[in-house]
């Protein structure tokens, strides 16, 4: 039985997509509501869209109802084109999150009771950047521009995050127009805290470079290739401190598995010398883990 479809692995997948969306909830019905905040994202547009109907035609729209109409598109498309149990485990998140949004209990909400809009918009997305690390982690996604993010990515094999982040001001600039500039200038403070965040917690879409010089390049492109399933490179060159040859790997891996493969070439050749560069953009054949 593989990794993947583990009873292990499901329940994992499941506690994360879970506490995720509990996070999530959470987080909307304290931070966000406390400091009258507009995320971004679907979840941003949804509020925003409660808000204008409260506000303009004087009825209320349950969340869950709003944020599950603006993501059934992209569900759809995601189940097609990226994973079937991916898209069922986004689509378990938007569910459970939205319905604990109206749901939640208030003794959870009121356990907050902040007063101040600049705490709400640092804290709120620091654990909304928690809440989707977390959908992330088990293979799935909080839904909306995620989903967009997270096809961008698995496409060009970039980090998608800054461009949802701008896509994300287009919202903001929209809620300044119809209620309140400081709000929504407050809101960006919120999303550009998640971006940050996010991309500190959640790597696999960054790359790093390896430059690796060893007396074993043999083992130590066997140990890339068992823990990442990326090739390498080498070269040949001469190492003026010992007089002597020496050879350099070159190879591109996730930057999440930097930190267990250089521990692991340390133990094959521990005095090998490892150079880890940032990779800004690649072109060619990368492995890419499927999305299930």
């Amino acid at each position: 039985m593989s990794l993947q479809k583990s009873p292990i692995k499901t329940v994992k997948r499941l506690f994360l997509v879970l506490a995720g969306a509990i996070l999530m909830a959470f987080n909307i019905n304290t931070f966000v509501h406390a400091g009258g905040l507009i995320p971004g994202g679907f979840t941003g547009l949804t509020l925003l869209t409660q808000e204008i109907c409260l506000r303009y035609f004087n009825f209320h729209i349950p969340f869950s109802i709003i944020l599950y109409v603006l993501n059934a598109v992209p569900a759809v498309i995601c189940f097609r084109v990226i994973g079937k149990r991916f898209a069922l485990y986004s689509c378990l998140m938007i569910l459970v999150s939205g319905f604990l949004t109206d749901w939640m209990p208030q003794m959870f909400i009121e356990f907050i009771q902040l007063h101040d809009t600049l705490l709400s918009a640092v804290f709120g997305g620091l654990l909304n950047a928690l809440s989707i690390a977390l959908c992330l982690y088990a293979d799935a996604t909080s839904g909306g521009t995620d989903f967009i993010a997270i096809f961008i990515s698995e496409k060009y094999q970039k980090d998608a995050w800054t461009q949802i982040f701008i896509g994300n001001c287009v919202i903001l600039v929209l809620a300044a127009c119809l209620f309140s500039l400081d709000k929504a200038l407050y809101s960006i403070i919120f999303q550009f805290t998640t971006t940050m965040a996010l991309g500190a917690l959640y790597r696999r879409y960054q790359q790093r470079t390896l430059l690796i010089i060893t007396n074993k390049p043999e083992e130590i492109y066997q140990v890339i290739r068992e823990r990442t399933n990326h090739g390498a490179t080498s070269f040949t060159g001469f190492g003026y401190y010992e007089k002597k040859e020496r050879s350099m790997l070159y190879s591109v891996v996730s930057a999440n598995e930097v930190a267990e493969l250089v521990g692991e070439i340390k133990t094959v050749d521990p005095a090998a010398f490892t150079n880890v560069l940032k990779t800004e953009h690649i072109n060619g054949r990368f492995y890419k883990r499927p999305k299930d």
